[in-house]
C-alpha cells in the first residue's frame, strides 16, 4: 500500500530552523524526483525545491537559495528540506510529491503522488 508521510513542521522564532522529512513506501522510491512545495495562506502552491532521483542534482528557488537545503536518503526513502535562517514569508503548509522522473519538474501536474502537508509558521 502506498503511503507518503510527512513531519517536521512546526513553529520557529525568526532566524531559527526546522527540518520537515517525508518518507515513502509502496513504490520505488528511487525512480522519482521528489519535490517541495509551499502554500500560503490565500496563496496558490508554488514549488520551493526538487532535487533529482539520485541525489545528484538540486533546484531551489529564488527566495531560498543560501537558507534551505534538499537533500534524499534512497535507503531510507525519505527526503529532507533544512530550512535555515527562517523568515516570517517561509510561513506556509509545505508540501513533497513525488514525480516519476529521474530529473526535477517544476510543474504541479508533473507530480503523481502528494503528501498530507506539513505546517511551518515562522513568527516571533
Amino acid at each position: 500500500q502506498l503511503q507518503f508521510v510527512e513531519s517536521g513542521g512546526g513553529l520557529m522564532h525568526p532566524g531559527g530552523s526546522l527540518r520537515p522529512s517525508c518518507a515513502a513506501s509502496g513504490f520505488t522510491w528511487d525512480t522519482y524526483a521528489v519535490g517541495w512545495f509551499g502554500q500560503a495562506p490565500g496563496k496558490e502552491r508554488e514549488g520551493v525545491s526538487c532535487i533529482s532521483s539520485t541525489g545528484g542534482s538540486t533546484h531551489y528557488e529564488d527566495s531560498v537559495k543560501g537558507r534551505f537545503t534538499i537533500s534524499r536518503d534512497n535507503a531510507k526513502n525519505t527526503v529532507y528540506l533544512q530550512m535555515n535562517s527562517l523568515k516570517p514569508e517561509d510561513t506556509a503548509v509545505y508540501y513533497c510529491a513525488a514525480a516519476y522522473s529521474s530529473s526535477c519538474k517544476s510543474q504541479i501536474y508533473d507530480y503523481d503522488y502528494w503528501g498530507q502537508g506539513t505546517q511551518v509558521t515562522v513568527s516571533s
